[in-house]
């Protein structure tokens, strides 16, 4: 069986190894050539599969997406195809509501800001979404959450709120999947309209797609003078991205907030699953068997927990201005794909194990993700 895979997918090769014949690819520069004879093709967001890259195949039996997102996807192709299709719903969720409060952790500090004194309006509220409404909730911080796909579902007895009322939060973190279609469609969600009716004080932080902003408009927005806080980890046509809106930035980066080590790993041990529940063979594979240890794998701490150690914890575990420089530095010189594939190891709160005398103290910690240490 040949099994062809995204070259940054970590730990594809061992897991997968014992399945097949392994070929890592360039996501971004694959033809319909070099999958000609793929049993199974594992991507990434940044390769489109359709009938343009499957026309030369006739055996293709497996496509997996190690994300959560699937716009990339022709699923209704692969269906004609009776090709077994997986994504990785959930696998980098973490890491994206850890991207997100270190952004609001460095924003605050920046402008003087209390956290506890803020509201947020999370705009999706799937697995992204509520991951992040969990660790806002641990930290007391008001928020609502806004999914009108959600809203009508009965099971969820979760309370939602309109997209107007979101978007009169003092942070306002989407997290929708791109749609162009249906009744909730998010492809320019954020028009010129709508970002019009955002005020001076507010934050916008988009980590999901980068169609759910209109960039042009964002663009001319800033140029005339609007002070709205952006953090922009997604772009309209990625690679080839608005570079002048750059510098209307507070925190810029090349779409990397799902990129922890944990949460790329994850995705890749979600299709191993995946593949094997479709040959019909036992898993004896788990993500705990390849990840290393961290530098800093457990601390002390003697204090009570406020936000000021709320910052520096952060901060030990994932610093998100050190992406903010590198894509500042990089992005003209190496381009927006380089500083993807060479992204450094970036770990999530969970690879600390946390001492600390106060119990209710604890308990906030834990519930951020980071473990608890034993003894």
């Amino acid at each position: 069986m040949n099994i062809f895979y995204d070259e940054n997918m970590p730990f594809a090769a061992e897991f997968f190894a014992d399945l097949g014949i392994l070929t890592p690819f360039s996501g971004r520069s694959l033809s319909a050539n070099d999958v000609s004879d793929a049993d199974v093709l594992l991507v990434r967001s940044i390769t489109k599969v359709n009938e343009a890259l499957l026309n030369e195949n006739t055996q293709l039996s497996f496509v997996g997406t190690a994300t959560i997102g699937v716009d990339h996807i022709d699923q209704g192709y692969l269906a004609h195809r009776n090709i077994n299709f997986n994504s990785a719903p959930g696998c980098n969720a973490i890491s994206v509501a850890e991207y997100v409060l270190s952004a609001m952790v460095v924003l605050a500090e920046r402008y003087l800001l209390t956290l506890s004194g803020l509201t947020v309006g999370i705009i999706g509220a799937g697995n992204t979404g509520s991951r992040l409404s969990e660790k806002l909730t641990a930290l007391n911080i008001a928020h609502v959450l806004c999914d009108p796909i959600l809203a009508e579902n009965s099971t969820d007895e979760r309370c939602f709120v309109t997209l107007e009322q979101a978007l009169s939060c003092d942070v306002i973190s989407l997290h929708v999947p791109l749609t162009r279609e249906g009744e909730h469609p998010t492809y320019h969600l954020l028009d010129a309209d709508r970002l019009s009716q955002l005020n001076e004080s507010q934050i916008l932080i988009n980590a999901c797609r980068g169609e759910v902003i209109d960039n042009q408009a964002l663009l001319k927005m800033k140029q005339a003078g609007h002070p709205l806080k952006l953090v922009l980890d997604v772009w309209e046509a990625e690679p080839n991205i608005l570079t002048p809106l750059i510098e209307y930035c507070e925190i810029t980066t090349a779409h990397i907030a799902g990129y922890s080590l944990e949460g790329k790993a994850r995705g890749t041990e979600m299709l191993y699953r995946a593949l094997c529940q479709q040959l019909n063979i036992s898993p004896n594979k788990h993500l705990s068997g390849f990840l290393p240890t961290p530098q800093v794998d457990s601390v002390e701490i003697k204090q009570e927990f406020d936000e000021i150690l709320l910052n520096q914890m952060v901060k030990m575990v994932y610093d998100v201005r050190r992406d903010d420089a590198i894509f500042r530095q990089q992005i003209n010189i190496q381009g927006f794909d380089h500083i993807r594939k060479s992204y450094p190891t970036r770990r999530e709160f969970s690879s600390i194990s946390v001492g600390l005398n106060n119990v209710s103290s604890l308990d906030v910690i834990h519930q951020l993700g980071f473990n608890k240490k034993l003894g």
